[in-house]
């Protein structure tokens, strides 16, 4: 619940290394997290798949100025530009890496081995080719901090009138949970974001917490499969702006430096 898209923790910490706020071991071990080990594979100018920092060492000599995340889902192309075999990865991944300054893009794949309990993750970033375009439905920080109140007040609403304990202890301990977790790994973004783009990542995570709660109290055979389907229906616009919130956010550091803010 309220896993960070690994998308996000690249792109976020790979424009404070590029923007030279922090060093490149610094942003890789802020990158991997809680993973065992993330390497990055088609490369331009690499044979073989490469550690975390040398590839954020090669997408800055290739002409990388910066990084935003895509966020699809079936019929949103959140983030995307193309080309169709590029989005179609992503797609299936739900997220990407997109390069700015060069006509790059990184998928993650992730694998996990390990007994329940001692799970260890490793991540393979497939470094392919994208359409230099402006990316698609991508709001403005200001327009997804509307949207997000909006939003807020729409799920509550719904998930009162599905009578889905929503909020509550089950919630509280949730975000708790959260923001201990953020406590431990330091900023909710990388050095250099504006403090709006943190607001309205943890908004945006709020919202994804109470539909996340929503879906995971219809499960157990308590609600009917008619039940379910109106609150999948009622939730999906709620969704939507909550990943478009979170992609306003992880990119807003791009989005200032390309309107001069800094």
């Amino acid at each position: 619940m309220l896993s960070e898209p690994r998308s996000g923790r690249l792109a976020a910490w790979g424009n404070a290394l590029l923007a030279g706020l922090i060093s490149p071991d610094d942003a890789a071990d802020a990158v991997v997290g809680e993973d065992t080990v993330h390497r990055v594979a088609g490369l331009p100018g690499e044979a073989a798949p490469v550690g975390l920092t040398l590839a954020l060492g090669r997408l800055r000599a290739l002409g990388v100025t910066g990084l935003r995340v895509a966020l699809p889902a079936p019929g949103h192309p959140l983030g995307l530009s193309g080309p169709p075999a590029f989005n179609a990865r992503a797609l299936e991944a739900e997220e990407a890496v997109i390069c700015q300054g060069a006509a790059l893009g990184l998928v993650p794949e992730v694998f996990e081995a390990g007994p329940a309990g001692d799970v260890h993750v490793e991540v393979l970033w497939e470094c392919l080719p994208v359409r230099e375009a402006p990316p698609a439905d991508v709001p403005s920080l200001g327009e997804a901090e509307r949207e997000l109140a909006e939003a807020l007040r729409d799920a509550t609403e719904v998930l009162s009138r599905l009578d889905v304990a929503a909020s509550g202890p089950a919630a509280e301990a949730a975000i708790d949970a959260y923001r201990a977790r953020a406590e431990r790994t330091g900023e909710a973004l990388a050095p250099g974001y504006p403090p709006r783009a943190v607001r309205v990542l943890e908004l945006a995570q709020r919202v994804v917490l109470l539909v996340s709660l929503a879906y995971e109290s219809g499960h157990g055979g308590a609600v009917s499969a008619s039940e379910m389907s109106a609150r999948a229906q009622a939730l999906r616009p709620v969704e939507r702006t909550a990943r478009r919130a979170q992609v306003a956010a992880y990119n807003a550091y791009v989005e200032e430096r390309e309107r001069g803010v800094r």
